[in-house]
């Protein structure tokens, strides 16, 4: 009995020795670099976002947050590598709308954003623009609608690819307004705003950041911004939803981490995410690039990304939009 006892409260010791030190070492936390993965290219908004809440939280904590592009499936390539990386808080990721569309749209993938992923905070959104060649007939998104339906299906716009957000834009318009139009997919935002501007496409629908010095010189026309309300940088560009009530698509940046992370290690960083995001000089700097700042909690944020999976899902299905991976 003497031994058995013995064992037992060696083996209590023990375990409370290990949970001491799992505590310590959250309390201690961060006490080395930081990864934060993201899926979209270096110089892109995204990146631009990681680095500017990188800087600011470095300033809180003394530890570098290391900002890691990996470009690749329309995100879904970071999402991987998250998931492959250990729970500890040393490794997040940069989950946006680009991310969440591309996990609904490509086949044959592992990455499950609900059950891979736990939230910190949403970061802010950013809208869509449509934008026409000036030479089309329309100066309104309801002269568009009326041209579409005259014109029907001769109007052609583009997109960033096949089952990109921007495609997604122009399967809602014209689902919602019971037009057609022919779908031109590109590989880039890039090339489908050149190709609108030289009017091989009629229209595009791009993020703001991109399509904003070609309507600024007069080389498109912005119709229409896909938030529910006007975008500050366009304030004389109506929202679509302004014509066609229930419209609604926007670019969103949030920051997560792999499922199993420390809860106080979440929360903490949620508390210093939100606190960066509210200061003057962060709005100020992400005004230039349209976005509009949120800075949710995390609860908030699950919210969010519950609404957001079931609204692109469901337009996806309906759509029958899949790209093979």
């Amino acid at each position: 009995m003497t031994t058995l006892r013995q064992i037992s409260i060696g083996a209590l010791l023990a375990l409370m020795a290990a949970v001491s030190g799992a505590q310590a070492a959250q309390s201690a936390w961060p006490d080395k670099p930081i990864r934060l993965v993201l899926g979209s290219a270096a110089g892109s908004g995204p990146d631009i976002i990681a680095r500017m809440m990188a800087d600011r939280l470095y300033g809180v904590w003394g530890q570098r947050i290391v900002v890691d592009p990996r470009p690749g499936v329309a995100g879904i390539l970071s999402a991987d590598i998250v998931t492959r990386s250990a729970a500890d808080g040393y490794t997040w990721m940069m989950l946006t709308s680009q991310l969440l569309v591309a996990t609904n749209v490509y086949t044959n993938h592992k990455v499950n954003l609900a059950r891979d992923f736990a939230s910190i905070s949403l970061i802010g959104t950013v809208p869509f623009v449509l934008v026409i060649n000036p030479q089309v007939p329309a100066k309104s998104i309801s002269e568009l609608i009326d041209l579409a339906k005259k014109s029907n299906p001769n109007l052609r716009f583009g997109s960033a690819g096949t089952g990109a957000s921007e495609h997604l834009c122009g399967i809602m318009f014209t689902r919602m307004t019971n037009t057609s139009m022919l779908h031109v997919p590109y590989k880039g935002i890039g090339q489908a705003v050149a190709d609108t501007v030289a009017r091989e496409v009629h229209l595009t629908y791009g993020v703001l950041p991109a399509v904003l010095p070609m309507v600024q010189a007069g080389r498109v026309r912005a119709l229409g911004v896909t938030t529910p309300k006007r975008a500050v940088l366009l304030p004389d560009v109506p929202a679509i939803a302004e014509t066609v009530p229930g419209y609604g698509m926007f670019g969103w940046y949030s920051l997560v981490a792999p499922t199993g992370t420390a809860q106080d290690i979440l929360t903490k960083v949620s508390a210093e995410a939100v606190k960066a995001a509210k200061e003057p000089a962060f709005g100020e700097q992400l005004k230039g690039l349209g976005i509009e700042i949120v800075g949710s909690t995390r609860a908030e944020l699950d919210a969010f990304r519950a609404d957001q999976t079931k609204r692109i899902s469901e337009l996806v299905k309906a759509a029958g939009v899949s790209v093979q991976q």
